[in-house]
């Protein structure tokens, strides 16, 4: 009969022998993400999209890799409501919790915070599209779209080549608002980019409505008139709305090209169906949220299987997923190099400045690869831009990674 010594001695030998196959427990280090929201401002009811997007991203990059890099990372959301002023005074309670990076929502995080995240040593990434005024130096909100005017400048230069012959310049018109910072901006800018480019586009006229339009028939009949071959409306769903209702009013089936945040996928049920918007467009540099088996696609299911993505498969929950993972890269990457016990913001920011992060590290979110400078707050090397266009009652991708032109200033 064996005796508690003997006992004792075979289970220290077993524990020895399983001891190599046993993986080390790596100790953690929690970081709290502010996740900039807006649940009771005009983006309520479409923030549950986007912030399931980000939370099924972190879920997944903190068993996958944080993991292994002792780095947990805890998103706490924020209700700015949209509002610039309600974010900055959110904004001292967000310090405390000692951020080293954050998640940014739109227009008003930036202006509140851009100018003193310098000194607070908090970068932020933005999932929407930058724009020209924020095309300033030492900028700590980096967005990972290029401006609105980089994509829509990309998508003329692919309609020009593609669709018109690329031997004469295509006529377009655009539909904005002086009432919008961000959307005057966007007029500005294709307006500086068609004189300077009078070889690829003839712009037949930038056409200034309000953000709200109760009727455009006039407008677009006039831009018609006057041969537009594709009439862009990057703007709000208000506008994008009205654009379309305008164009069954008269008849006619010019293609209409919009951003992300009002796609057809957001119009199909205010226009009637998908089907009413056939031969339509969708542009940005984001993924395309089609039903094809892309790699997006695979990697948003695996999300919902595996690591609680409650938001369904459309373009807002793809904002939400692509700027998380813009996101956990940079932790990745400076975790890696410093350690994941010793990330700080301005490390972070480091990171996001000197590092070039590869398309293949983003599943299809983007529409190339990620770098940032110091000159500007968006890719800027080698921007692009995917297309997506209404065809026999569906969303497809038409085109993957379009260079997007080298711009000046506006």
């Amino acid at each position: 009969m064996k005796t508690l010594k003997t006992w004792a001695a075979h289970a220290a030998i077993v524990a020895g022998i399983a001891a190599p196959f046993t993986a080390p427990v790596t100790a953690q280090t929690v970081y709290q993400v502010p996740a900039l929201s807006d649940y009771s401002g005009p983006f309520a009811s479409i923030m549950p999209m986007l912030g399931a997007g980000r939370e099924g991203v972190v879920n997944w990059w903190n068993v996958e890799h944080g993991a292994k890099l002792g780095v947990k990372l805890e998103l706490k959301t924020y209700d700015t409501r949209y509002d610039t002023a309600q974010t900055a005074s959110l904004w001292p309670g967000v310090l405390a919790t000692r951020p080293v990076i954050g998640l940014a929502l739109g227009g008003p995080d930036t202006a509140a915070l851009q100018q003193r995240l310098p000194t607070d040593k908090v970068p932020m990434v933005l999932g929407s599209a930058a724009n020209g005024f924020g095309w300033r130096p030492n900028q700590w909100v980096m967005a990972t779209r290029p401006t609105f005017v980089h994509e829509l400048t990309g998508f003329i230069e692919w309609f020009q080549k593609n669709k018109a012959g690329g031997t004469r310049p295509v006529k377009i018109a655009m539909f904005t608002t002086e009432a919008s910072p961000t959307f005057a901006d966007m007029g500005k800018g294709v307006t500086a980019y068609a004189k300077a480019n009078p070889a690829i586009v003839n712009l037949v006229e930038m056409v200034y409505v309000e953000p709200q339009p109760a009727d455009v028939t006039l407008q677009l009949r006039r831009v018609l008139n006057a041969g537009a071959e594709v009439v862009l409306v990057p703007t709000n769903i208000q506008q994008a709305v009205a654009v379309k209702r305008a164009m069954q009013a008269l008849g006619k089936n010019v293609p209409i090209a919009y951003s992300l945040q009002n796609s057809p996928a957001m119009l199909q049920k205010l226009v009637g169906s998908i089907a009413a918007m056939e031969g339509d467009y969708e542009v940005h540099g984001s993924v395309i949220a089609t039903e094809e088996d892309t790699e997006a696609k695979r990697f948003y299911d695996m999300l919902v299987a595996k690591h609680g993505l409650k938001g369904p498969w459309h373009s807002l929950t793809t904002i939400g997923i692509s700027q998380a993972l813009v996101m956990v890269r940079v932790v990745e990457a400076a975790a890696k190099k410093n350690g994941g016990d010793k990330l700080t913001g301005e490390m972070l920011y480091n990171t996001l400045i000197d590092t070039t992060f590869p398309a293949r590290d983003f599943y299809g979110f983007t529409g190339g690869d990620i770098d940032f400078s110091v000159e500007a707050p968006f890719p800027t090397k080698d921007p692009r831009v995917n297309i997506g266009q209404v065809v026999g009652g569906k969303l497809t991708t038409v085109a993957k990674g379009v260079p997007v032109p080298k711009l000046a200033k506006w």
